[in-house]
């Protein structure tokens, strides 16, 4: 963790300013300035662009009852992307206009995917959760998690019960 902070807090920013430097030598001082100005104007629109896409694509896949997974995950960028383009600098700016583009956040996405590791538990098997609505007054619930519970015939674990809070 002290490596990863120290990156972020120590080297990022030597690296910018020495960027910044380097540019200004190049193109002057009030051009640098103007630069990284113009670039976090463009990058806070494309931001808001991208992020309200993203966000509308989420809700699309959620009413259609399906996971937003890789839509998160683009919303997810768009967001990082924003943060970098608000940081004034040249890398940073750099790294931020590539997150902003489709085709960077889809390799991204695969590749972070073709490393991650889902582990689900079977119910029946003892593992997972599952849901119970036993009570001592009603008759069960009849639903798929029910339906499982009672298939499995494993006592119930849950308890159920009335409180009253007195103050």
């Amino acid at each position: 963790m002290f490596k990863a902070l120290f990156f972020l807090f120590i080297v990022i920013p030597i690296v910018e300013i020495a960027l910044l430097i380097q540019v200004s030598e190049v193109i002057g001082g009030w051009s640098t300035i103007a630069l990284v100005i113009v670039t976090a104007f463009v990058g806070a629109k494309l931001v808001k662009q991208q992020g309200t896409d993203a966000l509308k694509n989420v809700q699309v896949q959620m009413a259609q009852g399906q996971m937003p997974a890789e839509e998160l995950f683009a919303g997810l960028c768009v967001i990082i992307a924003g943060v970098l383009l608000l940081t004034p600098g040249i890398m940073t700016d750099v790294i931020g206009f590539l997150l902003l583009t489709p085709v960077v956040r889809k390799r991204l996405a695969a590749n972070l995917m073709s490393q991650a590791k889902v582990k689900m538990t079977n119910p029946q098997q003892g593992g997972g959760f599952y849901y119970s609505s036993y009570t001592h007054t009603q008759t069960p619930k009849r639903d798929q998690f029910t339906e499982t519970h009672i298939q499995s015939n494993k006592p119930s674990n849950t308890l159920e019960g009335e409180f009253e809070r007195k103050d």
